[in-house]
């Protein structure tokens, strides 16, 4: 893909770019797990990737990784190691350009991880959803470039 694709944290104070992608995953370390607060981490190697509003700040995750976020709102940014830069797909504008290929670290994959698709769905939407759906004022930065920060 030669596409440039942005995507930032969800107050708008970081932002990035990159157009030359390695494979996209997602991992099911316990690390990520925790880093994501979610069942796994979703991750792009970037060849080009660069930060064009603010820098993220750094965690050392470990002895050999550092994980990137926005000091502002917490939004998981990038992974990085020696072997090079990741950034986190969900925090790309258009995530769904960047469509995980493979699986890693699956020993850790939780055990009900296969089975999410098969839950119950509802598309119905509540009376009191949409009550507090009305009320709502969003301070998310928007799917796209701008000027300033949210």
């Amino acid at each position: 893909m030669s596409e440039i694709l942005t995507g930032g944290c969800q107050c708008g104070a970081v932002r990035f770019c990159a157009s030359n992608f390695g494979r996209p995953s997602i991992c099911h370390c316990r690390m990520c797990q925790k880093a994501y607060g979610s069942f796994f981490g979703a991750l792009v190697t970037v060849n080009d990737g660069k930060w064009t509003r603010g820098k993220p700040k750094w965690f050392a995750s470990s002895n050999m990784a550092r994980r990137g976020f926005c000091e502002n709102c917490g939004t998981p940014l990038a992974y990085e190691t020696k072997f090079g830069l990741e950034f986190s797909i969900g925090s790309f504008d258009d995530p769904a350009k960047i469509a995980p290929v493979f699986q890693v670290n699956t020993a850790d994959k939780l055990p009900f991880f296969d089975g999410l698709c098969s839950l119950p769905a509802s598309s119905e939407i509540s009376d009191e959803w949409q009550d507090f759906m009305s009320c709502v004022k969003s301070n998310q930065h928007p799917d796209n470039e701008t000027k300033t920060e949210s």
